[in-house]
């Protein structure tokens, strides 16, 4: 079996390995088959080790807009899954949060070391130019405001620059989403207008959880951290007297609100079966490990907000401050997640359907 490299001549490829190719290909097809693509983009720039993928989604309510994530991965499927995965949920968001956007996502593969960080930025402009504004990038994993400015050399489609408006870091945007998200569950589930007393149980406390962390301290909430980063817990124990459990331990707290701000796929069964919350309502993206693990919230009688409207805030205010210029105006759509979760939440009490299934029936509709 041969293969085509750049230059467009046959590489010979042995049977075994051949195998392993076309399954490999045969797996990622289906899984962008079943979300619903779109279309996939790949870069490789071998003078600077760019090696890029762009997954847009979908372009139906505009052009599609996502961050640019450099991080590590042990394979390129490992990548292409990601971007597939990712540039769904954004699509999901931008609906829900009615943005004139489609959803995408940028994964750059990160060499062991970047020679040249602004070439290597300039090369992934010059990428992003290419697709002719199909896709807007923004800040996402292992990318700064700085990485942006050096895109915005080579192509306008990009945002979260020094000169955006959009404040570069959308880590306080996305932390004020959730903490309306996180009032809305309360009025919801326990009847409150204030958070004075309310005990909020933080998996992550890195840049939104503590954005998120600060928020609550100051509506009088009583905190429980957990985080890797031993500084970052220092610094929520020093300036809210936030409580400190390891890692593992985050599921047994007994609290109000458990609120998940790092990893994704986190609300397995075992971990759903452990909780002591009336909410869940955080930051991480698909905290959910399978699909239909809403259903099991729901059966607990646990309210979940559904993450891909939760952690919308950033999407949102580079969205409309790409749009529009206008802060105030981004401010107050963030703002609106409060309203939009309170409508989630009253119709999964009418329908006795889990959260999950009718924020995605709601994406949908706006996705068609």
């Amino acid at each position: 079996m041969q293969v085509l490299d750049r230059a467009g001549t046959g590489v010979s490829m042995s049977p075994s390995k051949a195998k392993r190719h076309h399954t490999s290909l045969d797996r990622l097809f289906r899984y962008a088959e079943l979300l619903n693509y779109g279309d996939v983009h790949i870069k490789f720039d071998p003078a600077t080790g760019l090696r890029a993928i762009v997954a847009i989604n979908n372009l139906k309510r505009g052009p599609a807009i996502g961050g640019c994530r450099v991080i590590h991965y042990r394979s390129a499927d490992d990548a292409l899954e990601d971007a597939l995965r990712l540039a769904y949920m954004m699509s999901y968001k931008a609906a829900i949060n009615n943005l004139n956007h489609g959803g995408a996502k940028a994964v750059l593969m990160m060499p062991k070391v970047i020679k040249n960080r602004e070439a290597y930025f300039e090369a992934f402009g010059n990428f992003v130019d290419e697709l002719g504004g199909r896709y807007i990038t923004a800040m996402d994993s292992g990318t700064s405001t700085s990485d942006m400015d050096i895109i915005a050399r080579r192509t306008p489609y990009v945002t979260c620059t020094t000169g955006s408006g959009s404040g570069g870091d959308p880590s306080p945007h996305t932390a004020f989403g959730v903490y309306r998200a996180l009032e809305s569950a309360v009025k919801f589930k326990l009847g409150r207008d204030d958070l004075e007393g309310l005990h909020v149980a933080i998996q992550g406390v890195g840049h939104v959880g503590y954005f998120l962390a600060k928020a609550l301290h100051e509506a009088g909430a009583k905190l429980t951290v957990c985080d890797v980063n031993e500084k970052s817990l220092q610094r929520c124990v020093e300036e809210f007297g936030a409580a400190v459990v390891a890692p593992d331990s985050i599921y047994d707290i007994e609290a109000d609100v458990f609120s998940p701000c790092a990893l994704g796929a986190i609300l397995n069964l075992t971990n759903i079966k452990r909780l002591k919350v009336s909410a869940v309502v955080g930051s991480a993206n698909n905290q959910l490990a399978h699909h239909h693990y809403g259903a099991a919230l729901h059966e607990r009688g646990i309210l979940y907000a559904p993450d891909f409207l939760v952690n919308a805030g950033g999407l949102i205010q580079v969205a409309v401050i790409y749009d529009h210029a206008d802060e105030k105006k981004a401010h107050e759509q963030i703002g609106n997640i409060y309203h939009t979760a309170m409508t989630i939440f009253e119709t999964s009490k009418a329908e006795n359907r889990a959260t999950s299934e009718i924020a995605e029936s709601m994406a949908v509709k706006l996705l068609r």
